[in-house]
């Protein structure tokens, strides 16, 4: 752990035991930071992530504060999990398809959702730039560039990697619509049908559905609900089915919103580039941290190009608009390919509209008010858990990101919640999805990224109690 990570852990595992109590002010950050010989802003980083975990509350003027509900918070998930490790073909798209149409229209109360709420973005604004740029449109523009995407914005892009110490170029990117494609394009680009696919347990339906269409078998890899996967299983795998790619998201994973230590990351990195073994990184809630930077990727530690690093805009800033990318390393070639012959090119207005967005600035702000609202909505969401939903829950506590992965006390059958919620007009994803094998029978995600009004108050409640009433 980071230090300030480590000193958040320390001081919730006070308030968790009792040693600090509700109400009770947290020492100043000038005062920690003498008695614990560490920077003021790393004790601030550990007051913001308590505060974003629920645990602490801040007053204006005053410091920080134990929140009432702190000790009555649930216990996280704390073991990894245990997948049998078969290579197997995967059958989940029947199941996805079942749930998601269950929550597609808009009366219903959506924490099943994938997606944020869409008035946590700047949509005004970007629709200001798309209408300039359809209007002031260059026709040579239209064909430019058209399979690797427009230079502008992947100079935007390549620049803010830079800045997060990863060293990319325009040239490195191609752009592609949404995150869903780049992967695509990623895993077609290291696979044939038939080959063995490492990934996390429990894992993203979409990566799963992937796998399915494209005849791959799965190959599920024990992940830990905050560390992420575990590299001596692994290296096992690796060793055991000889894969042919390992498909990881690093930062608040989901469903689990695990992230993997920086150490953990570089290992990994490291351990895969023994196997010549390509990873495909997902990272598009990397830039939805809570803490003072975000989570560095894989790509950041890749020295042989077996990176393929794919991400997006569409949970930060332009949902709907479509604008991912690949950062594919060694295989960029056939990537660019496999994207003319399937695709050919990305939205052209979209990406000037996103492209002219960047050079104006205000990203960066739009991103700290972001992480500061999921970050307050986290908190409320878990309060809302602690008071609704049965003894023996448990609940993660991401560092970012937008999803909870509740782990329902013994009897709770997942399924039999999603279709009793759906009846009710809730929508929640049942563990079931997010795996090859049908497992997480008891298991659940929830979207945080809509505001907790009374509507979805009132929801969370009807699942507490549905949850409550489950056999066993």
């Amino acid at each position: 752990m980071k230090r300030y990570q480590a000193l958040a852990h320390d001081l919730a595992r006070s308030i968790r035991q009792g040693l600090l109590r509700p109400g009770q002010r947290l020492p100043s950050v000038r005062q920690a930071s003498a008695a614990r010989k560490l920077s003021p802003a790393t004790v601030f980083q550990a007051y913001y992530l308590l505060e974003a975990q629920g645990l602490v509350r801040s007053k204006p003027r005053s410091g920080y504060y134990v929140a009432e509900a702190a000790q009555r918070l649930p216990p996280e998930p704390d073991t990894p999990s245990a997948p049998a490790g078969e290579s197997r073909p995967v059958d989940v798209s029947a199941l996805v398809f079942e749930v998601l149409e269950s929550a597609m229209a808009r009366e219903i109360v959506p924490l099943g959702s994938a997606f944020l709420s869409p008035a946590l973005f700047p949509l005004a604004r970007l629709g200001r730039a798309m209408a300039h740029e359809a209007v002031h449109l260059d026709p040579r523009s239209t064909v430019d560039d058209l399979t690797p995407g427009n230079a502008e914005l992947r100079r935007h892009i390549a620049l803010r990697y830079r800045v997060e110490g990863v060293e990319l170029g325009a040239q490195d990117l191609v752009i592609c619509n949404g995150a869903i494609e780049a992967l695509n394009l990623c895993i077609a680009a290291t696979t044939q049908p038939g080959d063995a696919v490492l990934v996390e347990s429990p894992c993203f339906y979409a990566a799963l559905q992937t796998l399915e269409r494209r005849g791959l078998r799965a190959v599920e890899v024990p992940t830990h609900p905050r560390e992420g996967i575990e590299l001596g299983a692994l290296d096992a795998a690796v060793r055991r089915h000889a894969p042919k790619a390992c498909w990881l998201m690093t930062s608040f994973q989901n469903p689990l919103g695990a992230s993997l230590p920086e150490a953990k990351t570089r290992e990994l990195v490291q351990l895969l580039a023994r196997h010549e073994l390509p990873l495909i990184e997902d990272d598009v809630y990397g830039e939805l941290h809570f803490g003072a930077r975000r989570p560095p990727p894989a790509k950041g530690f890749d020295t042989r190009g077996l990176v393929l690093h794919c991400s997006s805009f569409s949970k930060t800033l332009a949902p709907g608009y479509r604008i991912g990318w690949a950062a594919p390393g060694r295989y960029a070639q056939q990537v660019a390919r496999l994207k003319l012959t399937n695709t050919l090119a990305t939205c052209v207005p979209a990406q000037l509209a996103i492209a002219r967005y960047l050079q104006r600035g205000g990203y960066e702000r739009h991103l700290r008010g972001l992480r500061k609202t999921l970050a307050q909505q986290q908190a409320a969401y878990l309060d809302a858990v602690a008071r609704h939903f049965p003894a023996g829950t448990r609940v993660t506590r991401p560092d970012g990101g937008y999803f909870l992965w509740i782990e329902l006390p013994p009897g709770g059958d997942a399924l039999a919640l999603q279709r009793q919620a759906a009846q009710r007009g809730i929508s929640i994803a049942p563990g079931p999805m997010f795996s090859a094998e049908r497992g997480y029978a008891r298991c659940l995600r929830l979207n945080y990224g809509h505001p907790l009004d009374a509507r979805i108050e009132q929801a969370l409640a009807t699942l507490g109690a549905l949850s409550a009433a489950s056999p066993g």
